[in-house]
């Protein structure tokens, strides 16, 4: 039970420590970009954009290379090396000369990032069916803490130095790469373990091999969905905040930690309890419809208040996504999980790149000058449309599938 517990908070620091590291660059970025490249602020969002993209680009390719490497050799060894080198990665960061350096240090992060892959891969290992979705929603946590802190970090240092951000987030990796070195015991054991197939190394190659698992594949389609849909947030939030209600760069800090903190409460609190009450098939049910409204009215918010209030049934829908890739987990074998969860991360880092390219160009289409319809809502209304269709996807998967609490 000790080492259960270690090993819960190492992978929950694992996590933290990688959302962590990319909300404290959200502050500090374009000051380092305008400080590398000597242009101005125009030409900083169009570096900021491509070092996004190639952070999430190299997660995407590398999720399953590192699932499947954790498959053959276990968990520990890969997240070791991984964390390992996002204290190095950190550190090239903070060194940077030049903006090069700085993309090298975007792809480092984004391979090393993909560890996340194997960290659920050992929530899986070590966790029951009846409590994987609680679990999994404890990462949920780990996100909703890290878009507090990271930020709030490079805010903070980022004040005495743009580049001191950097080095503390260095030093956090490295120090919990000790504390997994020395405490935390190896989830995967040797005769659960199987040979390299190169082919599942392969972004969404991986997937193929799960069609034998009756509906696991639809099931991952409505995640990969919800989670495009989820991507509205991080794309629009703040320009919707500035073009609706005028919010200045600290009433889009609050809103953020406000969400951060109600996502961290029902990912890593309600889920354990409403799963073990209600059963998983009507968490997903219900969680599915909760975040659909929760989406849609930000849509149709028309005062700041309104916003906060609508959060609260969004994130109460918070507890459908780790809800549903907890049933995932438990419908395919204990030898293909890191293969799974590789080929999930690879997906989630893909909604990244393309919530970027779908959201964006609907707000701007929609707030333009010469616009026949003004409504700053629209992304937010696309991505209720998005979650919708999960959830009927979602829904027509789990009817024929065992799942806990049915």
């Amino acid at each position: 039970m000790k080492s259960t517990k270690s090993a819960l908070l190492f992978i929950f620091i694992t996590v933290l420590v990688d959302v962590v590291g990319i909300g404290i660059i959200l502050p500090i970025v374009p000051e380092l970009i305008m400080e590398l490249t000597g242009k101005g602020t125009a030409d900083a969002v169009i570096y900021g954009m491509w070092l996004m993209t190639a952070f999430a680009g190299m997660q995407f390719i590398f999720a399953p290379v590192l699932g499947e490497i954790s498959d053959r050799y276990g968990r520990r060894p890969v997240l070791l090396i991984a964390l390992l080198g996002l204290s190095i990665d950190y550190l090239i960061h903070a060194w940077a000369p030049t903006i090069l350096w700085l993309f090298v240090g975007r792809f480092l992060a984004g391979i090393m990032g993909a560890s996340f892959t194997v960290a659920t891969a050992y929530i899986a290992d070590i966790s029951s069916k009846e409590n994987k979705a609680q679990n999994f929603g404890m990462i949920g946590a780990a996100f909703g803490l890290g878009f507090i802190i990271g930020p709030a970090m490079g805010g903070l240092f980022g004040e005495i130095d743009v580049r001191l951000p950097f080095y503390v987030a260095a030093g956090l990796s490295f120090l919990n790469f000790l504390f997994g070195f020395f405490f935390v015991p190896e989830s995967l054991s040797p005769e659960m373990r199987r040979p390299m197939e190169p082919s599942k190394m392969i972004a969404g190659v991986s997937l193929i091999g799960l069609k034998k698992y009756k509906g696991v594949l639809l099931l991952i389609l409505a995640f990969f969905i919800a989670n495009l849909a989820g991507q509205v947030l991080p794309t629009v939030w703040s320009y919707y905040g500035i073009e609706r209600y005028d919010w200045s760069p600290k009433d889009i800090g609050v809103s953020l930690m406000v969400v951060g903190l109600l996502v961290a409460f029902v990912q890593g609190f309600l889920i354990g309890k409403a799963t073990k009450r209600f059963g998983e098939k009507k968490v997903i049910v219900f969680g599915f419809l909760f975040w659909t409204l929760g989406m849609f009215l930000f849509s149709i918010s028309t005062e700041p208040w309104m916003l906060y209030v609508f959060l609260i049934p969004y994130a109460l829908g918070g507890v459908a996504g780790p809800t549903v890739q907890g049933v995932i987990s438990n419908q395919v074998s204990e030898k293909e999980q890191g293969n799974l969860q590789g080929a999930i991360t690879s997906l989630v880092s893909l909604t990244a790149i393309l919530g970027q390219l779908i959201f964006a160009p609907v707000f701007y289409y929609f707030i333009r000058p010469e616009t026949s319809i003004y409504f700053p809502g629209s992304s937010f209304a696309l991505a209720a449309i998005f979650l919708f269709i999960a959830f009927l996807l979602a829904y027509v998967a789990m009817r024929n599938m065992e799942v806990v609490g049915r």
